[in-house]
């Protein structure tokens, strides 16, 4: 298999997955999945790093982030049909909802007082609220340091 097509499989692996079990898949777990070399897998989760399709941990070859997914804990816990994700921020949290196709919610907190968070998602829509959404670093900026923003 040339590496477009790997990347595309591995790529595609990676979200069913991640979807199916609610975490990241490892490199053997998409090897066996995919019929191909954990060498060959970790090639193509470097690849498709590079190429701002998903983020590895720093220095490893570990997922950290398929937008919209989060494998590490997050402010944005997403619950949808009786299991829990994390999302990235309340943006994913929401494209997880719509990605999966359910109604869910989003529960996070107010960064400046605390107080806990919840927009919801009933039928495609996005429920009534009073919230605010600030982006403090412009969508253009956030690949600078994806880990942050």
């Amino acid at each position: 298999m040339n590496d477009t097509d790997l990347d595309r499989d591995v790529r595609a692996a990676v979200y069913r997955l991640f979807v199916d079990g609610g975490r990241a898949p490892v490199a053997a777990e998409l090897s066996k999945e995919i019929g191909e070399t954990p060498a060959r897998i970790e090639a193509s989760l470097q690849r498709l790093h590079e190429a701002h399709v998903l983020v590895l941990a720093p220095g490893t070859p570990y997922i950290w982030m398929a937008n919209p997914f989060s494998a590490l804990p997050t402010p944005y816990t997403v619950r949808a049909a009786g299991r829990e994700f994390w999302g990235n921020c309340i943006w994913d949290g929401l494209g997880i909802l719509v990605m999966l196709g359910v109604d869910g919610a989003v529960d996070s907190y107010c960064p400046d007082c605390g107080d806990p968070l919840r927009v919801e998602v009933r039928d495609g829509d996005l429920l009534a609220s009073d919230h605010i959404v600030h982006y403090t670093v412009p969508a253009r900026k956030w690949w600078d340091d994806i880990g942050f923003n």
